[in-house]
């Protein structure tokens, strides 16, 4: 998964980029409200963190600029602890969830992975789609047989992005964005090579070829 972080603190950016990066994300960071705005109207985030207090142009007119224009980004709105009106009115322009600063990393990372989780209509936490489930805190996926594998930072970001779009043609373009950030060397072939790491761990079947199209996981029992 990839998201989009928007903060001008570069010391609190360091620190949640790693621990994002850590936690299974690929993290694009933006240190302005105008950057911030053009990179959330890609189209290739799962979900944004938004600093409210921003140059250039404040988070709450980012926000407000992604919603009038329909872009359904899923936001978590970072804001002042003290300031409650600035939750309201991060509401108001059409933020998912908040969370005041200072904040621990990993209530952050539980909101990002519970609001991921509540668009997709999965259940956080634990990923259960066709037989596998994906324990996200661990990274590791367990089998119906009760097999268990420890996943690379790229084959748990991958699988995780099969999980969350059981049936879906997912294209290599597709999943190069959702899986990698814009610092990485982006190589279509490198997603081939992983579809095979986790087909050589789960099972071939479970993961169709469309030429010309991607990929599919099969969401039923193989």
């Amino acid at each position: 998964m990839r998201l989009l972080l928007v903060e001008d603190d570069k010391d609190l950016v360091k620190s949640l980029k790693k621990a994002l990066e850590k936690a299974g994300f690929a993290v694009d960071v933006a240190y302005d409200g105008v950057e911030g705005e053009f990179l959330g109207n890609e189209g290739i985030y799962s979900a944004a963190i938004l600093d409210l207090g921003l140059p250039l142009r404040s988070g709450l007119e980012v926000l407000t600029h992604w919603r009038s224009c329909s872009n359904a980004l899923p936001v978590l709105v970072l804001t002042a602890r003290d300031a409650w009106y600035e939750k309201v009115d991060g509401f108001k322009a059409g933020a998912d969830d908040y969370l005041g600063k200072p904040f621990h990393i990993e209530e952050l990372i539980a909101r990002i992975n519970a609001l991921i989780h509540r668009v997709n209509r999965q259940p956080s936490g634990l990923l259960k789609v066709g037989g596998l489930t994906l324990d996200e805190a661990r990274q590791q996926v367990t089998t119906e047989t009760g097999l268990t594998h420890e996943l690379t930072g790229t084959e748990f970001r991958l699988l995780r992005c099969f999980l969350l779009n059981p049936g879906r043609v997912l294209s290599k373009s597709a999943l190069t964005d959702l899986v990698y950030d814009l610092d990485s060397d982006k190589n279509s072939n490198v997603i081939e090579v992983y579809v095979n790491h986790l087909r050589r761990l789960l099972g071939k079947e479970r993961f169709e070829t469309r030429r010309g199209q991607g990929y599919v996981f099969k969401d039923v029992d193989p």
